[in-house]
Parts: C-alpha cells; structure tokens; sequence
C-alpha cells in the first residue's frame, strides 16, 4: 500500500478507504444471497389451555370431541377413550373412529373445519403417544401421496389437580 502525504500536517498517513468499503458490501452480498430460511416444522393448530376459561358465547355449533388417554406403567398408554367408548390402545382405531365421524368433506366450511378435538391427558404419558393422536386425528397420507386433513382443531384439556 502506497502512502501519500496529505498537505496538511507532516508525517500523518492518507488512507484510501474505497477497497475497505468494497469488501465489506461484497461480504454483505455474500450472506444475503446464501441466506436460506428454516422450513416450519409441523403443521397443525394447537390451542394450548389458558389459565382461567373465558365465558364468552362458542362461535362452533359442535362441541369439542373429547379424547382421553391414560398412562400405564412407564409411560406407556394405557387406554384411549373417545367420549363414552373405549378405543383401546391402536391409534388406526382412532383414526377410523374420526373418519367417520368427520366423512370425506374437507375444506373450508365443511365439518372437518368446524369440529375441535380436546385431548385429556395424563401427565405421565410419554409425549410421543401424544403425536400420534394428533397425527391419527388431524389427518393421513392417500396412495397418491395427498395430505388428507381431517380435524384441524386441536387443544389440550386444563391440568387436573
């Protein structure tokens, strides 16, 4: 780098800041053209339970379908129950049982849409038994590799004390 004497004080150095200035908007272009954005993860509507329960007037004209499952030794699931009737532990049996309540209309406006089922579950049952009611209940995958969507609207029961 050549240094040039400015006419002003002596011995004081004269830098060009030009390639300064070319480098850091190449290092910025740099990261704004490889910047890639995080795919979302999972894709369901969850209403999580609030601490006191609103008394406000229900917009849905169905009630929520209640689902509860009950924890074994160790976690495991012990029983699903669907309202009144006992489902077992076989996640396909919970998937049939909502299909038929839900039927083949999906859509905006159709009664997939406007249903919400309310999961009610023990607080020792392994989380991954509770995916696998979301994923039995919010949908499944045709043979043409569709996405079926089923009950959209998910939430947890309040904690029993």
């Amino acid at each position: 780098m050549k240094a040039r004497r400015g006419g002003g004080l002596p011995g004081k150095v004269e830098q060009n800041m030009t390639p300064m200035i070319d480098v850091v908007f190449q290092l910025l272009a740099f990261f704004v053209m490889t910047f890639k954005l995080a795919t979302v993860e999972g894709d369901f509507n969850i209403k999580m339970p609030i601490s006191a329960p609103s008394a406000g007037v229900s917009e849905n004209p169905f009630p929520p379908i209640k689902l509860v499952m009950k924890a074994g030794a160790g976690g495991q699931l012990a029983s699903m129950n669907m309202g009144d009737r006992p489902l077992g532990t076989n996640f396909a049996t919970l998937h049939n049982e909502i299909l038929s309540l839900v039927g083949n209309s999906t859509g905006p406006g159709s009664m997939a849409s406007q249903m919400e089922v309310e999961l009610d579950c023990d607080p020792a049952l392994h989380y991954t038994n509770v995916i696998k009611a979301i994923t039995a209940v919010s949908g499944h995958m045709n043979a043409q590799g569709q996405v079926i969507r089923l009950i959209e609207k998910v939430k947890f029961a309040s904690p029993r004390s």
